[in-house]
């Protein structure tokens, strides 16, 4: 399914887990929404990732086929870092885990990060993180940013994937007791809410 005929999913309540999210089956047919240089520069602007204006001079300085191979590397680290969220979620992270995020450190090494003092929003000053977006493949660096924010500040035994049939999204249970079950419940937990019914009317009928 074309990635432009539906908007992409944002339910993790976590930028690291909705990048996983994108790629996903809402429907009937998955639907990866970086499977190229568009859908990715598509998606960054819609996860907030990256400014318009920036995205917008990506577009004119670098050609289709180069923007692709960014997504192409975009998709690689999705997916080796959704084998390291799959394998320990649930559980708390260890000192132990560090070895394996060595490939996202080796990412994180490539940042032009830069700090500034910028007017507050109310009286006096406040610093504020910039970044140099020196190449095609900056762009990347707030994925890697939100990835390692992910590992650093997120409760591991709250992240969970959705128990929905089919579904692969993955979610930061914040709930009040920690009991979501759904990546959301207007799709998979209203499916099965209507799939418990129907098995009670069923079991009902039998009996």
């Amino acid at each position: 399914m074309d990635y432009r005929q539906i908007p992409p999913i944002f339910v993790a309540d976590a930028p690291g887990l909705d990048f996983l999210n994108s790629v996903a089956t809402p429907v009937d047919e998955q639907v990866d929404w970086i499977g190229d240089g568009e859908g990715l520069m598509a998606w960054l602007g819609q996860a907030g990732l990256v400014p318009a204006e920036v995205l917008a001079s990506m577009r004119l300085q670098h050609t289709p086929e180069v923007l692709d191979e960014i997504a192409a590397k975009a998709r690689s680290l999705r997916e080796w870092f959704r084998g390291f969220v799959q394998e320990r979620k649930g559980r708390a992270l260890l000192a132990r885990d560090l070895e394996q995020l060595e490939p996202l450190n080796r990412w994180l090494e490539r940042d032009a990060q830069y700090g500034e003092i910028v007017a507050n929003a109310g009286p006096g000053l406040a610093f504020r993180a910039r970044r140099r977006w020196e190449s095609p493949e900056s762009l990347l660096m707030p994925i890697a940013e939100a990835l390692a924010r992910l590992v650093c500040e997120e409760d591991f035994t709250h992240v969970k994937a959705c128990e929905g049939h089919r579904c692969t999204l993955m979610f930061a249970d914040h709930t009040r007791g920690h009991a979501r079950r759904w990546c959301s419940m207007a799709s998979c937990g209203n499916r099965a809410k209507v799939a418990a019914h129907r098995k009670r009317l069923k079991e009902g009928n039998a009996g």
